[in-house]
C-alpha cells in the first residue's frame, strides 16, 4: 500500500512537470502579439512531452484505482 502511495506521488510530480513544459505560445512575446497562432505538428521534445503526459496520466489513474481497491483490503 505504501508503494502505491509513493508511486502516485512520483507520477503526479512528473505529470505536472511534463504539462508545464508544454506551454507553447504563452511566453512574454505572446502578450505583445508575437504569437505564431498557426497550426504546426509536434516534433522532437514537444512530441515526447505530449506522449509522456498521456502515459503518466493513464498511470496516475491506474494507481488511483489500485489505491482505492487495495485500501479496502
Amino acid at each position: 500500500m505504501k508503494f502505491i502511495t509513493i508511486a502516485q506521488i512520483v507520477v503526479s510530480v512528473l505529470l505536472i512537470i511534463s504539462i508545464l513544459l508544454q506551454n507553447r505560445g504563452s511566453g512574454l512575446s505572446a502578450a505583445f502579439g508575437g504569437d505564431f497562432g498557426g497550426y504546426y505538428t509536434k516534433r522532437g521534445v514537444e512530441k515526447f512531452l505530449f506522449f509522456a503526459a498521456i502515459f503518466l496520466g493513464v498511470c496516475f489513474i491506474g494507481l488511483a484505482i489500485a489505491s482505492v481497491i487495495f485500501q479496502n483490503r
